[in-house]
């Protein structure tokens, strides 16, 4: 198996990067207006997740896919 990545999964890595970036800036910003609290919880979650979402794909694509 290679321990590189192709130009189009590199590509769409970059455009994933980029949606999962878009998500966690809309959802941090409806957070702080949401006046529901569970609802506000939940846009909270969202974001944590969201961050570690784009933490692996930064890693992932620094390393190139070594040791992955």
């Amino acid at each position: 198996m290679t321990k590189h990545l192709a130009l189009h999964e590199t590509l769409d890595l970059h455009e994933l990067l980029t949606f999962k970036n878009l998500c966690l800036t809309k959802t941090t910003t409806m957070s702080k207006l949401a006046q529901d609290e569970e609802l506000r919880t939940i846009l909270e979650a969202d974001a944590a997740a969201g961050m570690q979402h784009i933490q692996q794909i930064q890693r992932f694509l620094t390393k190139r896919g070594d040791d992955v």
